[in-house]
């Protein structure tokens, strides 16, 4: 697994700067609409039942105002519409960084 070294705020985006000399720059509003939280993607129960996950999909004009590391593994965001729920594990974001090239 690659690990991010370096996280920085440039602008209104997110850089990653990773162990194996990758950088990759994000937009708020993309970080915001990928969220991987039960609030965006919703959630399913025991029964197959899926809840939530039917909010608005476009976020324009949502930065990122903070961030934290989330053990070893991930980056929870802090987002200027106040959502922080999300945890982005480091698989996920190299992910989401090969979709938008």
């Amino acid at each position: 697994m690659h690990t991010p070294i370096d996280v920085q705020l440039i602008g209104t985006e997110i850089a990653l700067r990773w162990s194996d000399g990758a950088e990759t720059f994000f937009a708020g509003d993309l970080l915001r609409a990928a969220s991987p939280s039960a609030e965006t993607r919703g959630e399913r129960d025991i029964f197959g039942q899926q809840y939530g996950g039917n909010g608005p999909r476009t976020f324009d004009g949502v930065t990122v105002v903070g961030w934290e590391r989330v053990g070893n593994y991930a980056i929870r965001f802090d987002f200027s519409d106040g959502h922080r729920t999300g945890i982005y594990s480091y698989d996920y974001l190299r992910e989401l960084a090969d979709r938008h090239r």
